[in-house]
């Protein structure tokens, strides 16, 4: 499991336990059924950050096209205690896909793109390993995570800065992992392309796009599609990791290269008001903001995820949002979003009920934000929760962490053999996906240099002709192998770095 939970737990493990409750649907939820609800969740949120879980958090509630609630709490930085309040904008990480969805069908609503777009017809540079799949791949493609790619496809190339064109125009050496349209897999840049392409055809860019077309109708004044925005409010929660049991920032992620998929930021207050237009069909205070018929069809199942482990009902994702519907019938929506650096948020959806909560959160996924989520829902709907959502998820949160992290490495050999010596491994490699790597030799043994910038790595001997070194950035996977191939000279021919071979791009070949 990596790092980073955007693929396995947003569109599979959520679904499945938002969808879980076996009970008959009772009539329909009322304000007083909800504020009860919100009371204990207050509760619950004001112990969280008693209890240290995260170090700053923000909610709010919608019910029947009005906000009931939205409250800061703990702190936006350790370092200097300042508060946070419903204001305080947040990086929203993969949530960000729902915000983006709503853009693209305000986009369909005016006609200026379909769902069935081409991507070919829209953005004629943009190419897939597969020529039949670049010349039929459409928006509804792309936004339902059904292109073939594999998931994540592209996320190491940004980790090792590539920009968001060079990422993009690399997906063609990206080998499928499935057939088209028969597989889901969640890619950000497979998303990011197509809302590219969408903005291409309004003749703009996805930054402009997205203020012009929704933050700004809305009146979202602390949201925004650019790093530097967010960077440059006064009032903002910085990304927290923890460090021998204390949270720290260390490290902003950056995700301008897929901020379709990843890079807004907003607060709740602002994040509350895009909810209302979700449950009054693209109205907001009177006016139609997006046509009902564009936007109700993100909602609807696109393609099918899995069977729920307690349930045994169908999982979906839509056009941007996880899809599903409980064993009483309601339609339920969500997504959740997650920065290893520092960012946990989740927002949720009952569309029968008009509900729905945000959580957003700055520290590391820990499953706080959709624990707190799935006990509320289930409290206005139900009366109770059903199950212990916040001790689930922060359950199976725990676990994903530690087997991110879970190396071979961990405990080298007794009595490894010797190098051939740094002479042996030394020189450029290459392949289409990644490019060239460079293996240099430095302070006396070797390094790893890659990406535009010759990101460097210092590297451990770990027996023979392999090595190891420890990753970086938002997908870091703990220790990971760098193994040579040598050719019958005594020199390598081929290198294999494991940390880029996970869909099979990590195979360099020498010059």
């Amino acid at each position: 499991m990596k790092s980073y939970f955007g693929a396995p737990f947003t569109a599979m493990f959520l679904v499945a336990l938002l969808a879980a409750p076996a009970l008959a649907q009772e009539s329909k939820v009322t304000l007083a059924d909800v504020e009860r609800a919100v009371a204990a969740l207050d509760t619950a949120a004001e112990g969280e950050i008693d209890d240290g879980a995260i170090p700053g958090m923000a909610i709010a509630v919608v019910f029947e096209d009005r906000v009931v609630f939205a409250k800061g709490y703990g702190v936006r930085d350790t370092g200097t205690g300042e508060p946070v309040d419903a204001d305080t904008a947040f990086q929203i990480a993969s949530v960000s896909k729902s915000v983006g969805s709503t853009v693209i069908a305000r986009l369909v609503g005016e006609g200026v793109v379909s769902w069935d777009s081409k991507i070919a017809d829209l953005d004629p540079g943009f190419a897939m390993m597969e020529p039949w799949v670049t010349s039929e791949i459409t928006i509804r493609d792309f936004y339902s995570h059904r292109s073939g790619l594999p998931e994540h496809a592209g996320d190491l190339l940004e980790d090792v800065g590539f920009s968001r064109d060079e990422v993009l125009h690399r997906l063609r050496f990206q080998h499928p992992d499935t057939s088209f349209r028969s597989g889901y897999a969640y890619t950000n840049f497979g998303m990011t392309e197509a809302a590219i392409a969408a903005a291409r055809a309004a003749g703009m860019d996805w930054e402009d796009l997205s203020a012009e077309t929704l933050y700004e109708p809305l009146g979202m004044t602390a949201t925004s599609s650019r790093y530097d925005d967010f960077m440059s409010r006064p009032n903002k929660a910085l990304g927290h990791v923890l460090v021998d049991g204390k949270w720290v920032h260390q490290v902003q992620r950056q995700p301008d290269a897929q901020t379709p998929a990843g890079g807004l930021s907003s607060s709740v207050n602002d994040m509350a008001k895009w909810m209302r237009l979700q449950m009054a069909e693209g109205m907001f205070d009177g006016e139609q903001i997006v046509a009902g018929d564009a936007l109700a069809e993100t909602h609807l199942p696109m393609i099918m995820t899995g069977l729920s482990p307690l349930n045994g009902l169908p999982q979906f994702y839509g056009l941007g949002w996880n899809v599903s519907y409980s064993s009483d019938g309601r339609h339920r929506i969500s997504h959740s979003g997650a920065f290893a650096l520092g960012a946990g948020t989740t927002v949720s959806f009952s569309l029968d009920d008009d509900l729905g909560i945000v959580v957003l959160t700055n520290g590391s996924p820990g499953g706080i934000a959709e624990g707190l989520a799935a006990n509320f829902i289930d409290d206005a709907l139900y009366g109770a929760p059903t199950r212990e959502w916040l001790s689930l998820f922060k359950g199976a949160f725990a676990q994903m962490m530690a087997a991110g992290f879970t190396s071979e490495y961990d405990n080298p050999p007794d009595a490894p053999l010797p190098s051939l010596g740094n002479a042996a491994y030394v020189g450029t490699y290459t392949n289409d996906f990644f490019g060239d790597i460079e293996i240099v030799e430095k302070d006396g043994g070797l390094a790893m240099a890659v990406g535009p910038a010759g990101m460097t790595f210092p590297m451990t001997h770990y027996n023979r002709d392999v090595f190891t070194f420890v990753t970086e950035g938002e997908n870091a996977t703990g220790v990971q192998g760098i193994a040579f191939a040598v050719g019958g000279d005594g020199t390598a021919t081929d290198v294999r770095v494991e940390a880029f071979d996970v869909h099979g791009e990590g195979r360099f070949r020498r010059k």
